[in-house]
């Protein structure tokens, strides 16, 4: 039995200089942006949001779970490719060389804690336990840029780095599962 798989990118977030990316709070534009992700999340009849540890997922999660009456609880394993070592990056222009070059070459620990290809296999199975552990259900999963790009990058046949770049916050990447078809993507939500 097909059903749906949606990947939710967290809404906007503000970077602190000293604290650490998984402490980021949404923004008050971050907040704002989860009614009309919401909206656009109605759609695809989700029964559950699940999301990963860190907070602007969170926030994400519980503030479209709200607005949609639906249960929303926490993952392990479902969090952004772990960077926590990694220093701030001053300039966009930095960050973009970093992640560029972590999704060019997976295989290496370009960058953090872990190689792509250690963070795409850390959040396919925790995709899998959740789908498995809800096996009726349409589920979102609300996550993050890095890791979520490094794993659909191998159903949809997309240049890699051109997904990463194009995925707002929010954004939504749709999937029927388990055939794992693309059946949409909104990159940007405002």
């Amino acid at each position: 039995m097909e059903r749906n798989l949606v990947f939710i990118r967290h809404s906007q977030s503000q970077p602190e200089v000293g604290v650490t990316a998984q402490e980021w709070q949404l923004t008050a534009e971050g907040r704002r942006r989860c009614i009309p992700l919401a909206a656009q999340l109605a759609a695809y009849n989700l029964d559950v949001i699940v999301t990963s540890t860190e907070r602007k997922a969170i926030e994400t999660g519980k503030l479209v779970s709200e607005t949609l009456g639906i249960l929303c609880r926490v993952e392990k394993n479902l969090h952004e490719h772990e960077r926590e070592t990694a220093p701030y990056f001053e300039t966009n222009a930095e960050f973009q060389e970093a992640v560029g070059a972590l999704l060019a070459r997976p295989s290496e620990l370009v960058f953090g804690e872990e190689t792509g290809h250690e963070a795409r296999k850390r959040f396919a199975i925790a995709v899998e336990s959740v789908m498995s552990a809800n096996p009726q259900e349409n589920i979102g999963i609300v996550t993050h840029g890095t890791v979520l790009t490094l794993y659909v990058s191998h159903f949809t046949r997309k240049e890699i780095f051109t997904i990463w770049q194009g995925l707002g916050m929010p954004a939504i990447m749709a999937f029927s599962y388990p055939a794992m078809k693309l059946l949409a993507q909104v990159n940007k939500i405002a």
